[in-house]
């Protein structure tokens, strides 16, 4: 008998209305009906729509999205070939993207003071100010931005980039216990944890164990922290929350 339109909505992450509509405008035709008239989805059915809500995610306008899939002389394996690559050129701006955000809440919650040129020498190519209106949003009323900006108002270019430098070792010896297969929870993981706590406390402002709990979650919940951490190495996000958890653990239990 098929798929309901209930199931369906349910598989696909989509609602009711929008299979109704689908359907309405000739874009996703059941296959089958019941005797009662309701709609029945067919495996056929389920494949048009996983193609549809690729375009759709890529942005595509239901009139093209139409035109593309009823397309006689369409090869099915050629649109999951261009799907594939409009999805990987959008991944990789994505990651771009997360990055260069990721940097601008960096800058913008340290108070960054550089000129325009130091700004691009210190952070690479990504301007620390394009998000500064969300961060502000986002972290301008706590106690630990405003510690930030008063540590940070002098920090000079040499000191920025001692920090990245200090920064950046850290990330690599936890990425190095991750390569080595060494747990979480190991003595190895959680020193390198507190290390990164005390690293932020020491050049920031103070950053308890649950503060660096609640930015531990950010690291895995937020895309552009995550993108940021997997560039450096895959699981890396993962590993650093689960190592920072398993260190506020022993210092608080």
């Amino acid at each position: 008998m098929g798929y309901t339109v209930g199931q369906v909505a349910g598989f696909a992450g989509v609602t009711v209305r929008t299979l109704h509509h689908y359907d309405d405008i000739g874009l996703l035709v059941p296959g089958e009906r019941s005797h009662a008239g309701h709609r029945r989805y067919s495996d056929a059915d389920l494949d048009r729509l996983q193609r549809i809500l690729f375009y759709r995610e890529l942005g595509f306008p239901l009139e093209e999205v139409a035109a593309l899939l009823d397309d006689p002389e369409a090869d099915p394996g050629a649109h999951l070939r261009r799907q594939y690559e409009l999805l990987t050129a959008r991944i990789e701006k994505l990651r771009r993207m997360a990055a260069a955000v990721e940097h601008a809440m960096e800058a913008q919650r340290m108070g960054i003071n550089l000129t325009p040129e130091e700004r691009f020498e210190v952070f690479g190519d990504h301007d620390p100010e394009r998000y500064a209106e969300e961060v502000q949003q986002r972290w301008g009323g706590t106690e630990a931005y405003r510690q930030s900006r008063r540590r940070t108002a002098s920090y000079t270019k040499e000191d920025w980039q001692r920090l990245t430098e200090e920064q950046d070792a850290i990330h690599r010896r936890m990425a190095a216990l991750l390569d080595a297969g060494a747990p979480a929870g190991s003595q190895a993981a959680m020193d390198v944890a507190e290390e990164h706590r005390r690293f932020i406390s020491g050049s920031y402002y103070d950053c308890a164990h649950e503060m660096h709990t609640c930015l531990a979650e950010m690291y895995v919940t937020d895309p552009r922290f995550t993108a940021t951490y997997e560039k450096i190495r895959p699981g890396l996000a993962a590993y650093l929350r689960e190592a920072i958890l398993a260190n506020a653990g022993r210092h608080t239990s």
